[in-house]
């Protein structure tokens, strides 16, 4: 309904404030709350004559619920006038109005603080009454109250500790309170006070009558900083009992607790063995899981037979989300009692053949390949493991992984030849781009085992014909590196003589080097580089201004090279969340068009972003493709009108600044219903980092409108149409746009290594956890998140630091620090950002605000 609509109804609803009939007048409490928002302030303020009436009503009912809505609707001006009567209600013997007006003075507390902060007396006094919701909603406001203070907390911790607290709800919130100021307290001159006085109480909560109070009991003392085995006996006991109770839901939560308690401190759960692998078979696949995975943890290396055979059954009957959990668990368990890889690496094996998600193949591959690294006895095996698995296998991805694995490894085991089956097989029957990596598993075999070289130059030679031309092209690279006779495979008959093939092509261009093949060349085909790219890229930038760009008469090898001082070594990942597009399809389009194919190379392409609504009837989005000292936007354009046709479609930008100048506007010639066309406009760029970013264009569609017959598609009008416009959004450009998301080797090496002076900054974010905050720094940042482990989400945790890395288009390593402290409902973030070119550390840190 529009607010209009919705106001009119408002009105109508309160005029059934004459009822007293109790169960209409709850609706009509309801009915306010909920459209307060959504109505005129000036309309809704009418209506709170009536609540304030409702609010000294000789009704109970009346009075809580008029409270309620009328904290929902008044801001710290109107409050004034209702805080008297919304003290005394506070303390107001009826459970139900005191509860009420505790939870008003939460949702007032956002707004007015100053004023609710005057309520602690009345507050105080509702925390010993006799109802159990009243101390629950009592203790939650005065904790808000309280929460700037630290000192004001600690004490009133350690006496609501000592104090009489009869309500389960308010006891088990208190103890979430202690468990969250222990950790802030934690190094504190105060600290080991609070932390005897905290202990004692949560011990003594053990003995409480509420399961909800010793579960939270036992889980907070977990939990605590500095605990050791001694410590966590009385909560493991309890704990343990859980584990036999009859109720699912405690059995599922005493597994979780215990779950991560076995990640620290293992041998502190070894006397609960027995209680979770009877919960192995127990009807709930998730209590189930958790007892596998902890006892793979807590387990002794003579029970690793017993539990793979229990562990068999059971993970036929799990989805893959908890087989991937399993799968980690064994890695982990192998990696610990190494003689039991014989069992573990062929349990694994077998669930490769058995049916399962990408996910869930790909947890198994890591697996095997990080005990083939860690535990060399299992070498071989896992390798032969890994070669059956492919036979069957139906993702490219893994095929391909596994594949350059055996080319890297199966050439130094005792029997090579057994692998080259394999390897020829998928040549035989798979897609093109697992042939191209079985070729070039092929190759490295020939190079490193002169012995199979002939044979395996005879297994290339039937590759020179596939019809892809990046396996023609590997195998003609390989057989040519190799000293292989590439003619005998080239010739045809007469008729088809004046024919070439894309191998003929290739084939000549090597022939033209007519040494023979050496040691550096296969070096260079089947070795990695004796350095990284980025190193390279600033030892190559170096050179040029040592000899020149177009010095013919400079030797360029790995030699001449000059040492470039680099920071630590990256690698390039792909990052679907920032690419909404393929790049291969991205450079693709943009190549295939030779008024801006000569611009240069792609440094990098962004997400596809919206320009209108995906409503309307001409629906609009860009990409933004980063190059050396050019920016050039790729306009989709998708008509939704039955009877019109778009011809001339383009994209007028209205530049506010000189650093970006309009050289390119490419057309989209004609788009019909229901089909997209593109559009281009490439931009020269000039100026300082600083002033190319945090620019808005503002855009305009621009096309000429044919009429035609829906059905049909017959021309109906002129057939050129008439001019039309059509607003965009503003096309925004932004420091992350020319950020690549990177993973560095050695994060602490590269901060180090920056010279600069980094940037700090400090800002308030308004997140309910830790994840939630971290990913939107990051999108902010347009950076990589370093390495994270799942403890480091830990929302229990008062203070978190996380690292991220990035590169700038023209080659630039970015190093960022972000430290979250979290304070009642937000975060306080502080970030500092090292780069070598200030400018856009200083770009960057801003860019959260």
């Amino acid at each position: 309904m529009s607010s209009s609509e919705v106001t009119d109804v408002f009105f109508g609803v309160t005029k059934l404030f004459q009822s007293t009939d109790a169960s209409l007048r709850r609706m009509i409490y309801f009915f306010i709350k909920e459209v307060a928002e959504t109505c005129n302030p000036d309309d809704i303020i009418i209506v709170t004559s009536s609540l304030t009436k409702d609010m000294n009503s000789n009704e109970d009912l009346f009075r809580a619920n008029s409270i309620r809505v009328l904290s929902r609707m008044i801001d710290a001006t109107m409050l004034g006038a209702i805080e008297r009567y919304v003290k005394q209600a506070i303390v107001d013997k009826n459970a139900m109005v005191s509860s009420s007006a505790l939870v008003a003075g939460l949702h007032l507390s956002k707004g007015s603080p100053d004023v609710v902060r005057r309520w602690v007396g009345e507050v105080q006094e509702a925390l010993h009454s006799p109802s159990a919701m009243v101390q629950f909603h009592a203790l939650a406001l005065l904790y808000e109250i309280k929460s700037h203070d630290r000192l004001a907390i600690s004490k009133m911790v350690t006496q609501l500790a000592r104090g009489p607290i009869s309500s389960p709800c308010a006891a088990c919130l208190l103890i979430r309170y202690i468990s969250s100021s222990l950790a802030g307290w934690r190094g504190e001159s105060t600290a080991s006070s609070v932390e005897r006085a905290a202990y004692q109480y949560l011990e003594l909560s053990l003995k409480d009558r509420s399961e909800a109070v010793i579960f939270e009991a036992a889980k907070a003392l977990c939990s605590m900083p500095g605990a050791d085995d001694r410590d966590l006996g009385p909560a493991v006991a309890s704990l343990q009992l859980f584990l036999s109770s009859p109720k699912p839901p405690l059995r599922l939560a005493a597994m979780r607790a215990l779950s991560r308690v076995s990640t620290a401190r293992p041998a502190a759960l070894v006397k609960c063995n027995d209680d979770m692998e009877a919960l192995i078979s127990d009807s709930n696949r998730s209590v189930a899981t958790f007892a596998i995975t902890t006892l793979l943890k807590t387990g002794s290396e003579s029970s690793v037979d017993r539990l793979m055979k229990q562990i068999s059954s059971f993970m036929t009957e799990i989805s893959d989300d908890f087989k991937v959990v399993v799968v980690t668990a064994i890695r982990e368990l192998c990696l610990k009692y190494p003689p039991k890889h014989q069992v573990l690496i062929g349990f694994l094996a077998n669930f490769l053949r058995e049916e399962g998600g990408f996910e869930f193949k790909s947890a198994i591959v890591d697996a095997i390949v990080v005990l083939m690294h860690a535990v060399a006895d299992t070498k071989e095996t896992s390798l032969f493991h890994l070669c059956e698995f492919i036979e069957d296998c139906e993702f490219t991805a893994l095929s391909t992984q596994i594949l350059h694995l055996v080319g890297s490894l199966g050439p130094a085991t005792r029997a090579p030849a057994r692998y080259i089956r394999f390897i020829y097989n998928r040549i035989i029957l798979e897609n093109s781009a697992i042939r191209a990596a079985a070729v070039s598993a092929l190759a490295k075999f020939a190079v490193r085992v002169p012995a199979l070289r002939s044979s395996i130059k005879v297994l290339l030679h039937s590759s020179l014909r596939d019809e892809d031309d990046e396996v023609r092209d590997r195998a003609t690279l390989a057989l040519r590196f190799l000293g292989g006779d590439l003619s005998s495979c080239m010739q045809r008959p007469d008729h088809e003589s004046n024919l070439r093939s894309p191998t003929e092509e290739v084939s000549e261009s090597c022939a033209v080097a007519d040494a023979p093949h050496s040691t550096l060349s296969v070096d260079m085909l089947f070795k990695p580089l004796p350095l990284s790219f980025v190193e390279l890229a600033g030892a190559l930038r170096q050179y040029e201004k040592v000899h020149g760009a177009d010095n013919e008469d400079a030797i360029l090898s790995y030699s001449t090279l000059p040492i470039a001082d680099a920071v630590a070594s990256t690698k390039r990942v792909e990052v679907p969340s920032r690419s909404g597009l393929k790049p291969e399809s991205n450079c693709t389009a943009f190549y295939k068009i030779p008024e801006i194919a000569t611009l240069g190379p792609i440094l990098r392409s962004t997400a596809s972003a919206p320009l209108t609504e995906s409503e309307t009837e001409y629906v609009v989005s860009y990409v933004k493709h980063i190059l050396e000292h050019h920016l050039v936007l790729e306009f989709s354009v998708m008509n939704t009108i039955q009877d019109q046709v778009l011809q001339d479609a383009h994209v007028v930008l209205d530049s506010p600044s000189d650093v970006y100048q309009i050289t390119t506007i490419l057309r989209a010639s004609s788009i019909s219903c229901g089909e997209t066309g593109t559009c281009w406009v490439a931009l020269q760029r000039s100026g300082t980092i600083p002033d190319s970013v945090g620019i808005q264009f503002e855009a305009q569609l621009k096309f000429s409108v044919v009429e035609v017959d829906a059905a049909s598609g017959e021309l109906l009008g002129d057939e050129d149409g008439f001019q039309e416009e059509y607003p965009l959004e503003d096309v925004e450009l932004n420091i992350d746009d020319f950020i690549e998301m990177a993973i560095v080797e050695d994060f602490r090496r590269g901060w180090t290594h920056v010279e600069t002076e980094e940037v700090i900054r400090k800002y308030a974010l308004q997140f309910k956890d830790v994840r939630s905050a971290v990913n939107a720094i990051a999108k902010c940042l347009g950076m990589q998140l370093d390495q994270p482990s799942e403890e480091s989400f830990d929302d229990s945790v008062a203070m978190h630091n996380f690292n991220f890395y990035g590169i700038y288009v023209s080659g630039i390593p970015v190093y960022a620090r972000a430290q979250l402290h979290k304070q009642n409902d937000m975060f306080i973030l502080k970030l500092a950002v090292r780069c070598e070119v200030r400018e856009i550390s200083t770009l960057l840190a801003d860019s959260v605000n």
